[in-house]
């Protein structure tokens, strides 16, 4: 028998003795193979003998921590696949999003990489790639990100990784670009009234004053109110009825690019807002607008029609039209200001915002006002308290600062 086992003994080329399943390549380097639990053959390649049993060796702690050994060459696509198979419990608009960004700038390059053999320095590159490559914005990196980690998290969960690769990547890059995230600051109630004024006053921007108007004093999303039907707003009673939201695709796919109508991210979005004066205004300032003008709306969306907030045309609003529309009135409306003021005063000037900062500012303002939390928690629609409580914590610590700041110019008189 020993002389049998010595018979079966190799070595490789440098007289190192070489174990079951390791064989010395030709061409150079080293193979192990063995046969998984599925039957077949399975093999890892390595430069050097010792390089090589350190491999093994990770093979043994997987196999014992229950990590397959079997799947190694299973791609990041492949369990991109496996994530769109299995992927429930997400709006039908944000997951066609995830396919689509995956599809557009992982699958052709990073995507065909074996996910056991990716490391966080390869995120790291791969993200950075996007940034300065394809002049991509961080935004769009951060969409790209949220699928990758779910994909990889696929991964952890199957137990093909340990970890998932992409964990805190996005901080890191949003660090190294200069790109932290800041809190979004709402208007100023002077900031609030100069814009409103000016869109009021400026015949060009008139006709954009009620829907402005009706986010800043009901904290809707943008496609809340552009969803709207006039069949939703009771003016009667005093309530505006949010039931759908309504999507903008604005990326090509199998029908282009097209409208949809959703129902409300969470059953907190489902809701009703009562109507204060200045809204009631609003939607009859709109009424007569599109009746004066002969606009009628003509969209037809999965079944819904009849919408408030439609262009000459007759078609839907989307958050990019009134995006560009701020943009314009910020500039005018600046410029207006900055040619009636001295150039040594310090006028109240409009910042660079977005429709979002409407829902934000309206949302400040009732947390200024010391409404009850979990009224303005049922008023905006958030699911979580704590979303609620970070903009109050916020308005507070701004009150704070402004009240010890009056005491202490009362303290100072009082010395005086």
């Amino acid at each position: 028998m020993a002389r049998r086992e010595m018979r079966n003994v190799r070595f490789d080329s440098h007289r190192v003795r070489l174990k079951t399943g390791e064989t010395e390549k030709s061409t150079g380097g080293y193979e192990f193979r063995w046969t998984g639990k599925d039957g077949k053959r399975h093999s890892i390649y390595a430069p050097t003998l010792d390089r090589l049993r350190e491999m093994e060796l990770e093979l043994e702690i997987d196999k014992r921590d229950g990590i397959k050994s079997d799947i190694r060459a299973l791609t990041v696509n492949d369990c991109f696949r496996l994530w769109k198979e299995l992927k429930r419990g997400i709006k039908d608009s944000t997951f066609k999003n995830y396919i689509y960004m995956y599809e557009m700038f992982v699958m052709p390059t990073f995507g065909k990489k074996r996910v056991v053999q990716v490391q966080k320095s390869d995120i790291k590159r791969f993200y950075n790639s996007l940034v300065d490559n394809k002049v991509l914005s961080i935004s769009t990196v951060d969409n790209i990100h949220n699928v990758l980690h779910q994909v990889f998290q696929v991964a952890v969960d199957d137990n093909y990784i340990r970890q998932n690769p992409t964990d805190r990547m996005l901080k890191e890059l949003r660090i190294a670009h200069g790109h932290e995230v800041e809190k979004r600051k709402a208007l100023t109630l002077a900031q609030q009234d100069l814009f409103l004024d000016f869109v009021k006053e400026t015949p060009q921007y008139r006709h954009w004053y009620p829907i402005f108007y009706i986010m800043l004093n009901t904290g809707m999303r943008v496609g809340e109110v552009t969803g709207l039907r006039w069949r939703d707003i009771d003016m009667e009673n005093g309530v505006i009825s949010v039931n759908h939201t309504l999507v903008y695709y604005n990326h090509q796919d199998e029908l282009g690019t097209y409208y949809s109508i959703n129902t409300p991210k969470t059953e907190a979005g489902v809701r009703e807002i009562p109507m204060v004066a200045g809204v009631k205004e609003a939607f009859q300032m709109e009424k007569e607008y599109q009746e004066e003008l002969g606009v009628v709306s003509k969209a037809r969306i999965d079944g819904y029609d009849d919408f408030i907030f439609v262009n000459r045309d007759g078609r839907v609003q989307h958050q990019g039209t009134l995006n560009k529309a701020l943009k314009r009135i910020m500039r005018d409306c600046n410029d207006q200001v900055l040619l009636k003021h001295d150039l040594d005063t310090d006028p109240v000037l409009l910042p660079n915002f977005s429709c979002h900062v409407l829902r934000h500012t309206f949302a400040t303002r009732l947390c200024e006002s010391g409404i009850n939390i979990k009224v303005i928690q049922s008023v905006l629609g958030h699911v979580d308290i704590s979303t609620t409580m970070d903009i109050y914590v916020d308005v507070m610590s701004e009150t704070k600062k402004k009240e010890l700041a009056n005491f202490d110019g009362y303290m100072a008189s009082v010395r005086a």
